[in-house]
C-alpha cells in the first residue's frame, strides 16, 4: 500500500516549451510582493499538466495564478553535477529554472522540497549513478545535497525549503539510516540558516502512515489513530514548520467518515506553523473505490475546520486532474513500465477540475476559503 499512497511529480515537457536548446538560463528574481509575508494561509499545487503537451503546461501555469498563489517545486537530485560543486550546469537544473521562470511570469511565487527519494516507492532513491551507495551515510549522497540546498538557496531565495518529501515512509523501511539522513538534515539546517537566516526548513511526513493507517509489518505492533510522533520529534528543534502530507481516500471509504480529530493532533502536539504540503481525494470511482465530487469538499472542509489558521500553506497536488491516455503514451513512448501509468490512475481524479478545466464542487469550496483569508 506504501507504493500506492506515493504520489509520482511528473512535471513533462515544461523544459522544452521553453527552450532547453538555448543557453543556461538565468534564474529569475524573487516576486516583489511575496504571498509569504502576510499571515493568511497561501494556496498552491503541483506544476503536473493535465494532458503532456506544450499547450497544457503554459495553460496550467494561468490557472494555477487564477486559484491558487504559488507552485510547489519538487525536484529530485542531479547527483553526479551537484558532486562537482553547487555551482554548474545541467539539464536538471535548466528544468528548474524553467519551472521558476513560468511561476514568475504568472506572479506565482515557489515554494521547494528537495527530494532523493523516488516518488514512486520512498524505500529506494532516485537516479543514484550505478557505482553509488544507496544510504544518507554515503559522503557522495550528502555533499550532493548539500550543495543542491545551497544552489536552491542562493538562486531563488525561498522562504519555505523542504529537505524531504514523505520521510517517515523512507525511515519505517530503513530505520538503521534514519539518524544518518537526520544528521545529514541538521548540518543542511545550519549550512541554509548561516546564509539566510529567515528561510523556514521543514521535511515532509506521510500523515496516514504516521497515523499507522496502513499496518506494515516492520512497525511492529503499532496502534491505528496513534500518530508515530518520535519520527516527527527527531528533528527538533531544527523543524520550523511541521509538514504532512495526506490522501485519505486510500483509507477511508467517503469524505464523511474522516474523523474530526485526524488532521488535529498536529495542533496538540507542537506551537509551530503547519502545513499541508500535498494531499488530495478523488472524485471518481475507480477499481475498488467509490468516490465522488461531495467527498472531496467534505475532505477541504476537514482540514480547514482541523488544522484552520494555523496552517502557512496548503497545496492541494492537483488543480487538474490527469488525462491518463495522455501520460500513458508519453511513458509508453519513454520505456516507462507500464505498472507505473496504472499506478498513476490511483491519484488521476484528485485535481479540483476534471482534465479539461470544467470544475468540481470542490474548487468553489477552495476558493472560498483563499478568498476569505484576512
Amino acid at each position: 500500500m506504501r507504493r500506492i499512497i506515493i504520489f509520482p511529480l511528473l512535471i513533462l515537457f515544461v523544459s522544452v516549451a521553453c527552450g532547453s536548446n538555448t543557453p543556461a538560463p538565468t534564474p529569475p528574481p524573487p516576486l516583489e510582493e511575496s504571498v509569504f509575508d502576510s499571515t493568511s494561509t497561501a494556496y498552491g499545487f503541483y506544476p503536473s499538466p493535465p494532458e503532456i503537451t506544450f499547450e497544457s503546461v503554459f495553460q496550467l501555469f494561468k490557472d494555477m495564478a487564477t486559484h491558487g498563489d504559488f507552485v510547489l517545486v519538487q525536484q529530485n537530485v542531479d547527483w553526479e553535477s551537484f558532486l562537482l560543486g553547487v555551482d554548474g550546469e545541467s539539464q536538471k537544473r535548466t528544468d528548474i529554472i524553467n519551472q521558476i521562470t513560468l511561476a514568475r511570469q504568472n506572479n506565482l511565487d515557489t515554494i521547494f522540497v528537495l527530494d532523493a527519494l523516488n516518488g514512486l516507492n520512498r524505500r529506494k532513491f532516485d537516479g543514484l549513478p550505478a557505482h553509488w551507495e544507496a544510504n544518507f551515510a554515503n559522503p557522495n549522497v550528502r555533499t550532493a545535497f548539500k550543495n543542491y540546498a545551497l544552489w536552491v538557496v542562493r538562486n531563488f531565495q525561498p522562504h519555505y525549503l523542504g529537505l524531504a518529501s514523505e520521510i517517515n515512509t523512507y525511515m519505517d523501511a530503513h530505520p538503521n539510516d534514519a539518524q544518518n539522513f537526520i544528521s545529514l538534515y541538521n548540518e543542511i539546517y545550519a549550512l541554509v540558516k548561516d546564509e539566510a537566516p529567515e528561510t523556514q526548513i521543514f521535511v515532509t511526513f506521510q500523515w496516514d502512515d504516521l497515523n499507522n493507517m496502513f499496518p506494515q509489518p516492520e512497525e511492529g505492533d503499532r496502534q491505528r489513530f496513534l500518530p508515530n510522533w518520535e519520527q516527527v520529534e527527531a528533528f527538533e528543534p531544527n523543524l520550523d514548520v511541521w509538514a504532512i502530507s495526506s490522501y485519505p481516500y486510500f483509507v477511508f471509504q467517503s469524505g464523511a467518515d474522516i474523523p474530526a480529530d485526524y488532521y488535529s493532533p498536529l495542533l496538540e502536539r507542537t506551537s509551530k506553523p503547519v502545513a499541508f504540503a500535498e494531499g488530495g481525494f478523488s472524485t471518481q470511482a475507480f477499481a475498488e473505490f467509490t468516490h465522488s465530487p461531495e467527498d472531496q469538499v467534505a475532505y477541504l472542509n476537514a482540514i480547514h475546520e482541523q488544522l484552520g489558521s494555523r496552517m502557512v500553506f496548503w497545496v492541494n497536488t492537483l488543480l487538474n486532474d490527469f488525462n491518463i491516455d495522455s501520460y500513458a503514451k508519453e511513458m509508453e513512448s519513454q520505456g516507462r513500465n507500464p505498472e507505473d501509468a496504472q499506478m498513476l490512475a490511483n491519484f488521476a481524479y484528485i485535481g479540483l477540475r476534471e482534465f479539461d478545466g470544467t470544475p468540481k464542487p470542490g474548487l468553489e469550496v477552495w476558493n472560498g476559503f483563499r478568498n476569505s483569508a484576512p
